[in-house]
């Protein structure tokens, strides 16, 4: 169970120390769970990640100077996907499928990119491509909700889900899951790793029509998933990387907001599973 995973650390040669976390039957290739924005080990739903583990051996790991992982947080998506490969390195993955989560999707697309031969399958949820049209950084309000040191329970109910009753009532159902865990949790983010990541998302988001040429060069399997009501990153993105993916296919979940894969955690497992199957 994800709630009970002990916490890990594996020292790549640069010696930056990972915090990382994996569980379900030992599988080639593992699942790598890549995060959102100010997300740490404790922000994946256990109930997703259970589900996953079900069937795949996952893994999630902070980046260098995230949580627990020591050494400087990268400041742009190509050094994220770089220290994502030290990673991988570090614990002995020549490759593995990956599910992208937010800035975690601009991460896994760099990171076919980058190095093709290290992904197997790609899972991109509430995520956009390089340049696209309205990403240049978050909504106003949006960043109100996260901009602040320390969230609580109504900020992660407006930027996570959507406004309607029963959305919000999976909102509240994912945050108790989430404190399951009572020992061992992850450090919080620092201001300092906090600004390096809105950083690398603001890079990522600069509007660049000729940047999203480069999807044609993910050749890969990918599922790209999303919330129809998301409010960080606009589902018209996921449509935008479906068309422009050579090999893509679209899943939106209704009644959803940026955190649709808390929302549907059992549904989203089925799909992502018989995906990487």
């Amino acid at each position: 169970m994800y709630a009970d995973a002990p916490n890990r650390t594996t020292e790549a040669p640069s010696g930056v120390s990972y915090a990382y976390r994996r569980c379900g039957p030992s599988a080639s290739p593992p699942l790598l769970l890549l995060q959102h924005y100010r997300g740490t080990l404790d922000s994946w739903d256990p109930a997703l990640v259970d589900a996953l583990a079900a069937e795949r051996e996952v893994i999630a790991f902070d980046n260098a100077g995230v949580a627990a992982s020591t050494g400087q947080a990268p400041r742009t998506v190509r050094d994220l996907a770089v220290d994502t490969l030290a990673f991988t390195a570090a614990l002995g993955l020549r490759r593995v499928d990956v599910l992208g989560y937010s800035m975690g999707g601009f991460t896994a697309q760099e990171l076919a990119l980058l190095r093709p031969s290290a992904v197997r399958r790609v899972v991109l949820a509430a995520t956009a491509p390089r340049g696209a049209p309205d990403v240049h950084g978050y909504r106003d309000d949006v960043l109100a909700h996260a901009g602040f040191d320390r969230l609580d329970v109504q900020d992660y109910l407006y930027a996570f889900f959507n406004h309607t009753k029963t959305s919000q009532r999976s909102g509240l159902g994912f945050l108790g899951r989430c404190m399951e865990r009572e020992h061992d949790r992850d450090a919080p983010v620092t201001a300092a790793g906090r600004d390096a990541q809105y950083e690398a998302v603001t890079e990522w988001g600069v509007p660049d029509h000729a940047a999203l040429r480069r999807l044609a060069g993910i050749r890969h399997p990918v599922l790209v998933a999303g919330g129809d009501h998301d409010l960080v990153v606009p589902p018209r993105a996921s449509h935008l990387l479906g068309g422009l993916l050579p090999d893509a296919r679209v899943r939106i979940y209704p009644d959803s907001g940026h955190g649709f894969l808390f929302q549907y955690h059992r549904r989203f497992a089925e799909d992502v599973l018989a995906f990487l199957a």
